[in-house]
């Protein structure tokens, strides 16, 4: 009996032996064997009679729930659309989305250059500061030379800028504005103001509209106290301003109208000099004219 117990369970330990293996194995080729890939494809039919219905499988994350009737043409599909669902190129889509971005490089330059030359110039200035697509349209040459010749009257038709024209535009504007800062200071009669706007040197020089010639720094601001202590003062208009720029040195040619006087206008003519970054008065001329009359006498006194 002892024997044959022992046979016994050596033969049940036997089988559940081979059977642990045998699963082993099994699970092991379930594992190992390559998992077949989806179907794209599902047909759903109600009945024998009516035709099948085809639904695509969609893998994108849209809204419509993973299928796509066979009804909706995949023709009317965007590009991402398309490239989502397996049947587009990733460059169709990147061309279609530089196309609005690229839409002001595709304009002609001569159109860029007439819609940039109703800008004034700190718009100009301030469009160059938003990307940089607008910096290299803000930045072109023609534009800021159509800009030049809007804002001033240009003295030779054949200057050619060494350093491009928004360079030559900046000089001929702060020229301008030294010119005109120079009849402020007559009008609102300050010899400080006159003696930090003219340079500091022997050479300088002011011709007044009596006549007179005055050299040399202290002179001519002395000239101009004398013409600051006359009880009178002037309206005037000054028109018809042109300006020429060099490198360090540039001259402004104008027409001075006098209100009291009907017998024409005044040329002046200023000269600057480029020195230490700002623009100094070296040169002062005023048209000397033949007047009669009381108050024309007393002008010329001044």
């Amino acid at each position: 009996m002892e024997i044959t117990a022992f046979d016994f369970t050596l033969s049940q330990s036997f089988l559940i032996a081979s059977s642990l293996t045998f699963l082993s194995l099994l699970l092991a080729l379930l594992t190992l064997r390559p998992k077949s890939p989806k179907p794209n494809l599902t047909v759903h039919s109600s009945t024998p009679t009516e035709a099948a219905t085809e639904t695509i499988i969609c893998r994108c994350c849209c809204s419509c729930n993973g299928e796509i009737e066979s009804g909706y043409s995949t023709d009317s599909l965007t590009a991402e659309e398309r490239y989502l669902n397996g049947g587009g190129e990733a460059e169709e889509m990147v061309v279609e989305k530089q196309t609005g971005a690229s839409m002001m490089e595709q304009l002609v330059p001569e159109i860029t250059t007439h819609a940039l030359s109703y800008l004034d110039y700190p718009s100009l200035c301030r469009l160059s500061m938003t990307n940089s697509l607008m910096r290299k349209a803000a930045n072109d040459d023609n534009a800021w030379k159509a800009l030049y010749h809007k804002d001033f009257t240009l003295e030779q038709d054949t200057v050619t800028p060494v350093n491009g024209w928004k360079a030559y535009y900046a000089a001929t504007r702060a020229i301008v504005n030294a010119n005109t800062e120079f009849f402020n200071i007559i009008r609102e009669r300050s010899v400080q103001a006159m003696s930090q706007l003219w340079l500091n040197a022997d050479y300088v020089k002011c011709t007044h509209a009596s006549g007179e010639n005055f050299s040399g720094y202290n002179a001519v601001i002395q000239s101009w106290l004398f013409a600051f202590n006359w009880e009178q003062g002037l309206e005037f208009q000054v028109r018809d301003v042109r300006a020429r720029v060099l490198t360090d040195m540039a001259w402004v040619t104008m027409k001075m109208y006098v209100v009291e006087m009907d017998n024409g206008p005044f040329n002046v003519t200023n000269v600057f000099e480029f020195l230490n970054g700002r623009w100094y008065l070296v040169h002062h001329h005023c048209s000397v004219m033949v007047l009669d009359g009381e108050v024309d006498q007393q002008l010329m006194h001044a």
